[in-house]
């Protein structure tokens, strides 16, 4: 297992073996709104924990050979769903991994039920002033923001969505500060998540830690 830290914002190291360990075949699933930042994120998390990731709207982009807008615009956000539901039902199986999925994905429940059986689920949530700043930069890749007015369809979007994503099995709090302090509050909360799995390794790794950096 690799031996690789994370930092968080009280200035303990965070180590990934133990982690890693105890999440065994398992994927780290990113939930949230478009714009929280998932990608980003998952990709600084991965390279943390030394695992592939996998950003599944790209997966459906690639099996399409079309964008997801292009899938929306002529097939419909329902057939887009349904391609959605069986990628990442097979992304699911390749396990460990950092697997960033769509705003819309974690709405199904078919689809909630396979990652809690095979995944331990992170919202990235973050406040709708946020959300909108990062969406505004990219209204074209968004399809369900070519609306009259985007600010309302997104808020009206989130409201709908945030109970939902609640259910995941973390929260981490998306903001204004550079991604390595989300990932380490992403490792901080995994530790603390599967710390029954296998406590003694995040005891004695934690100490270990401690020591060496006194």
């Amino acid at each position: 297992m690799p031996d690789v830290t994370s930092q968080n914002d009280a200035g303990m190291a965070m180590p990934a073996a133990p982690i890693l360990a105890a999440l065994g075949r398992r994927s780290i699933v990113l939930v949230g709104m478009m714009g929280v930042g998932k990608s980003s994120v998952g990709r600084r998390l991965a390279a943390r924990l030394s695992i592939p990731f996998v950003d599944a709207d790209s997966e459906i982009e690639n099996a399409a050979k079309m964008t997801i807008p292009e899938i929306f615009a002529r097939h419909g956000e329902a057939y887009f769903r349904n391609g959605e539901a069986r990628v990442i039902a097979r992304l699911l199986e390749s396990g460990p991994q950092v697997l960033a999925t769509g705003g819309g994905a974690f709405m199904n429940a078919d689809t909630r039920a396979l990652i809690q059986a095979k995944g331990v689920s992170i919202w990235l949530n973050a406040d709708f002033d946020v959300l909108l700043r990062r969406t505004s930069k990219r209204k074209s890749d968004r399809p369900l923001l070519q609306t009259e007015d985007p600010a309302q369809t997104l808020r009206a979007l989130l409201g709908e969505r945030e109970p939902t994503y609640a259910l995941a099995d973390l929260t981490v709090q998306s903001r204004e500060v550079p991604h390595e302090a989300i990932v380490a509050d992403a490792m901080k909360a995994l530790a603390a998540h599967l710390k029954d799995a296998a406590p003694a390794d995040l005891k004695d790794a934690a100490r270990s830690d401690q020591k060496a950096s006194t």
